[in-house]
């Protein structure tokens, strides 16, 4: 959008003329051009691009896990496309869970499968609960998120956040077991919020 307005300068036009005499007080005309920028990333030090996070906007990898035995586990996202969740970059977690039958049910973070790359270390420890300090509370490395009894309804999504503890976990999977007292079938879906 061009627009031209005049500004108030320290010199006067007969200054920008060249004359030698320059008398104060003097105005100028001004060419103003104001353009949008939208910033879909930056260039870091290495060269690379990287883009801007948005959280997502629906839930993603929703995972059907059938007939799922009581004391069974099942880990999570496991569509065949996508096999473990990237937090790179994100900051909590909206975890949705739909099971066929009330009951106990145990959720706990895990390292993501051993057929993937943690950044460019290869194999890792599958299956193995995540460990970590978080929130600077202290300095001791404990299980990031181990819930051994949650009361999830059948036949609705149970949607809870868990907050800033899975915060940049690159390689993860959530291992569910049933607790309910008999066997249920599982939907387990995930939405990342930065």
């Amino acid at each position: 959008m061009a627009r031209k307005r005049k500004a108030y300068a320290p010199f006067s036009l007969t200054s920008e003329a060249g004359v030698a005499q320059t008398p104060l007080e003097g105005y100028i005309d001004v060419d103003q051009q104001i353009y949008p920028i939208v910033n879909t990333g930056t260039v870091n030090e290495n060269g690379k691009w990287s883009g801007v996070k948005s959280s997502d906007d629906e839930f993603f990898a929703i995972t059907k896990h059938v007939n799922v035995a009581n004391a069974g586990e099942t880990l999570s996202p496991d569509t065949g496309d996508t096999n473990f969740i990237d937090m790179t970059g994100f900051n909590d977690l909206f975890l949705a869970i739909k099971p066929t039958r009330t009951g106990s049910y145990q959720i706990r973070a895990v390292m993501g499968p051993d057929t993937e790359r943690f950044a460019n270390l290869s194999p890792v420890n599958p299956g193995v609960g995540l460990r970590g300090s978080y929130n600077n509370a202290s300095a001791a490395i404990v299980d990031l998120l181990v819930d051994s009894s949650e009361t999830l309804t059948a036949d609705v999504w149970n949607i809870n956040v868990i907050g800033n503890r899975l915060k940049n976990q690159k390689l993860m999977q959530l291992m569910i077991t049933n607790d309910s007292g008999g066997t249920s079938t599982i939907e387990v879906a995930f939405m990342r919020i930065v």
